[in-house]
């Protein structure tokens, strides 16, 4: 694991992944993270982030960059076998990049946060990308803190 990253770069990296097409909010976040640290686990994690775009399957429930951002925390802090208690700090983490969203943006509802948009259009695409480019370079920033 790499950490000596490029913080900016990874939200760079989020940000073009969501703005080409390439992947979605919560896909994009994944693959940054992983990337940009280096984390020796295969892409198809990536497909565990498919689901929560639009939130959570165009539900509108939670956004789906916050919920890419939990899974990046996941890949990073999580654990693999049963009641380890790196549980803890995962969950932790979470709650950390969780609450400093809703604290910006007051909600964490993908419903709310679009309230008024068309889905696909430009005003919608800026700020899902900002939103992804936002929790890309916050879960980098929780990594390095707590890594080092």
């Amino acid at each position: 694991m790499n950490i000596n990253v490029n913080i900016t770069e990874i939200r760079k990296t989020a940000e073009e992944y969501y703005r080409n097409g390439d992947y979605y909010c919560s896909e994009a976040i994944v693959k940054a993270i992983k990337d940009g640290f280096s984390l020796d686990i295969s892409d198809t994690v990536i497909s565990l982030a498919s689901g929560f775009p639009v939130g959570m399957g165009r539900a509108g429930c939670s956004c789906g960059a916050v919920a890419g951002g939990v899974m990046a925390i996941g890949m990073l802090f999580g654990r693999t076998q049963p009641k380890d208690e790196k549980v803890g700090k995962a969950m932790a983490l979470s709650k950390e990049l969780h609450d400093l969203f809703q604290s910006r943006h007051q909600v964490v509802c993908c419903r709310a946060l679009t309230k008024g948009m068309e889905l696909g259009s430009l005003e919608h695409m800026k700020q899902c990308i900002a939103f992804t480019g936002e929790i890309a370079e916050e879960v980098a920033k929780i990594a390095v803190r707590e890594l080092k």
